[in-house]
């Protein structure tokens, strides 16, 4: 099934029968909670899940969003209202980086059915969607997470595919070439790694993908193919996320490296390169 779904998909399918679980993702790095903004004026009927509390791990040698404890991950999806046999919604107020970790974590748990609000919050108002400010108390779900349905990479797994696959890295192309970092300890990249910035996965100026073919052709320029072994990895697993929720879209598998550049870098005993990748 499409990994994502449209504003006016969405508005329709909430007032159908079967309408889907939703999750406010709101999340910025370095930026204010995104709580308040939820309590501001969310979709109706969404719950706001906390990325740093309840989709990540705190920071540490595994990196700065490591994999949540899978405990406190399915009380939060139960406590959202997410169950086994019932659809999936995540949003945010960006690009979508924050629920496609949403998306990626039930889906890698096992979840069948989850995508992403293609555009998020700007994509649901410019279709004329409405606010809602009401407290949203859903009934308590039943998904338990059973890791595994999706690819997961290791740092060395990761360092390996660099080398015999594609390894995607979707942070800004200056991060990649070691430029500046202005986050984690050392600049450059995983030797053998392929530069993608996630932001070009969206439309020029906007929040929304660019169309499946496009986005085909634009992996396929960089290696990355549905006959090829792919992973991807970022900062700290959250835009690489949205990374591999592009390449879903555009049909091709793909395996993250939750741990990303964050946990790479705070290990001195690994190589690091810069500049431009060759060719």
């Amino acid at each position: 099934m499409n990994a994502i779904i449209t504003a006016t998909e969405l508005a329709s399918e909430l007032a159908g029968a079967d309408a889907p679980v939703l999750l406010d993702v709101r999340y910025q790095l370095g930026g204010p909670p995104g709580r308040p903004q939820y309590e501001a004026g969310h979709v109706p009927g969404a719950v706001y899940v906390d990325l740093d509390g309840e989709l990540a791990s705190p920071p540490g040698p595994a990196g700065r969003h490591p994999l949540p404890d899978l405990a406190v991950f399915g009380e939060a999806m139960r406590g959202a209202g997410v169950t086994a046999d019932r659809g999936v919604v995540a949003y945010d107020g960006g690009q979508g980086w924050a629920a496609a970790r949403a998306w990626w974590l039930l889906r890698w748990s096992g979840h069948p059915d989850v995508r992403v609000l293609d555009g998020g919050l700007a994509a649901w108002q410019a279709s004329g969607g409405v606010m809602s400010v009401d407290k949203v108390t859903p009934p308590r779900g039943d998904f338990t997470p059973a890791p595994g349905a999706l690819p997961l990479l290791t740092a060395d797994e990761a360092a390996s595919l660099a080398h015999r696959g594609v390894l995607l890295d979707a942070r800004a192309a200056e991060r990649y070439r070691g430029e500046v970092e202005p986050i984690d300890r050392v600049a450059g990249h995983i030797p053998g790694a392929v530069s993608a910035p996630t932001t070009e996965n969206v439309v020029e100026g906007g929040t929304t993908f660019r169309d499946a073919s496009e986005l085909a052709k634009r992996f396929a320029a960089l290696g990355a193919t549905d006959d090829a072994e792919v992973g991807v990895y970022c900062g700290s697993g959250v835009s690489a996320a949205h990374q591999v929720l592009a390449l879903a879209v555009a049909g091709i598998p793909a395996a993250l490296y939750v741990g990303s550049w964050s946990e790479w870098s705070g290990d001195p005993s690994r190589p690091v390169a810069t500049g431009p990748q060759p060719g």
